[in-house]
């Protein structure tokens, strides 16, 4: 019985670059680039290039040839064994795990903005918000989540889409009409200062927000013709993206003083002082509510999805029958809870550093640096792939064969490594406290958070497995 080709690749160039761009483009990061001022397009366009391409082309290989459920812990583990493959779905759960105190301190410090923008540098508040928010997105979660895709697309058109158009629009605005810019659009500007390492220790953030493209790779087999219409759509999501962030990122920068950019109330600062200057001072609860309302949606729909991988893998035996229990609606109530008490500590970060702003670099550098490391087993494993399972059919393959895979994924690779060492840079611009506990906090991170799958993985027992994944 053939299958009809028509049927199953059904995705077309747009759409699917529209799909990459819902799953890359976000507001939380511009503040972080927009203390780059003009330089911010130069880091945004370097990371495309060394890591955003290299990722997507090289997951599109790997989704297409090794297209069942598990992503990376299938890829890695055909290549590099199980325990690499489970250390590999364990770093894409975790990083998502010390993501959401960060995304929740965005969501935080907006929603400031309708009650008193003086909270958003209150870190007691902060955390209370954080807490509340999460464990009843988890609460809503364990009840069975049936709307969640609903969820995802208001909040992307209401958080992200909209405010994110808007700011690009009174940036122009602003810009054009001739008002004060606090930065400079020479060309001597565009090129960064390279004179103190430090100085580029935020570009963590772009690698972070450039992060996830493997998540939607699954969909390049369902593109008409993969190999010459998957690099068409990447290439057109890249542009797309490349433009909405850059002009968002320099619409915050020309409105907000460097000096007084805060990382996680950056975006609301500048819609302050862009409407206060307009004379509609009013909308400014609007806009913050959208974007609380579309923060908020994100992280309900994405509290249980990473865990669903982790859960895969632990019905295989890499985690203990406690963590394979499934309530009476079919959520893994246990692993969520987990969760919850690991998001619930981190949160306290936030009591420990000097700033909300430092609090919040540290908890996303851990988080970049975990996520890296996931990619460095994924660029490693498509190179052996390339080797020891040659005649394994892809619908899509890296153009040049091994050489070409060798180049695109050497250079995500020494990318990855790259943004893993800034990550161990406290930046210039923020003022990070203790050094010492800086330090600390991500060497132990890192250790604790990548050790303890591989420990995991060693003390296992053949009686973990679950009789559903035998049968």
């Amino acid at each position: 019985m053939t299958v009809n080709k028509k049927s199953v690749r059904v995705i077309g160039v747009f759409t699917l670059a529209m799909i990459n761009v819902a799953a890359i483009a976000s507001l939380r990061g511009l503040p972080s680039l927009a203390e780059y001022g003009l330089s911010s397009a130069f880091y945004y366009i370097l990371a495309a290039l060394v890591f955003l391409i290299p990722v997507s082309l090289v997951s599109a290989e790997l989704a297409t040839g090794w297209p069942k459920r598990g992503g990376v812990f299938i890829w890695v583990k055909e290549a590099l064994g199980q325990r690499w493959g489970f250390l590999a779905i364990w770093l894409q759960w975790i990083q998502n795990v010390i993501w959401y105190p960060t995304i929740l301190s965005f969501t935080a410090a907006t929603f400031a903005f309708i009650i008193s923008p003086k909270l958003a540098s209150n870190p007691v508040y902060m955390v209370a918000v954080i807490l509340v928010v999460y464990w009843g997105s988890t609460l809503i979660n364990l009840r069975g989540m049936k709307l969640s895709g609903r969820i995802s697309s208001i909040g992307v058109i209401a958080g992200t889409l909209i405010p994110g158009a808007i700011i690009i629009a009174l940036g122009l605005t602003w810009i054009f009409s001739g008002a004060q810019s606090q930065i400079s659009f020479s060309w001597g500007e565009l090129i960064p200062d390279l004179s103190n390492i430090r100085n580029l220790a935020l570009v963590v953030m772009v690698l972070l927000g450039f992060a996830g493209m493997e998540m939607s790779a699954v969909h390049a087999q369902e593109v008409k013709d993969p190999q010459k219409e998957y690099p068409k759509a990447i290439f057109l999501s890249v542009g797309v993206i490349l433009t909405v962030l850059i002009l968002a990122t320099l619409a915050v920068a020309i409105v907000v003083p460097q000096g007084e950019i805060s990382l996680v109330a950056g975006v609301m600062q500048a819609f302050t002082d862009f409407f206060d200057a307009y004379n509609v001072p009013w909308l400014i609860p609007i806009l913050a509510f959208m974007i609380t309302i579309g923060a908020i949606g994100q992280v309900v729909t994405w509290i249980a999805g990473p865990s669903k991988g982790l859960f895969a893998t632990a019905r295989h035996g890499e985690l203990p029958p406690f963590f394979q229990k499934v309530n009476k609606n079919g959520v893994a109530r246990n692993l969520l809870l987990a969760q919850g008490g690991i998001v619930t500590l981190l949160s306290l970060v936030f009591l420990l550093m000097p700033s909300v702003s430092s609090s919040y670099w540290i908890l996303t550098a851990l988080t970049a640096q975990l996520y890296l490391i996931m990619y460095i087993l994924m660029f490693i494993s498509a190179i052996v792939l390339k080797y020891t399972k040659p005649n394994v059919k892809r619908a899509f393959m890296v153009p040049g064969g091994k050489i070409g895979m060798w180049v695109i994924a050497g250079i995500g690779f020494i990318a990855a490594i790259f943004g893993i060492t800034l990550g161990f840079l406290p930046p210039s611009q923020l003022d990070t406290g203790n050094i010492l506990f800086f330090e600390t906090f991500l060497v132990i991170g890192i250790i604790v958070m990548a050790g303890a799958p591989l420990l995991i993985h060693h003390f296992r027992k053949p009686k973990w497995i679950s009789k559903k994944t035998k049968d």
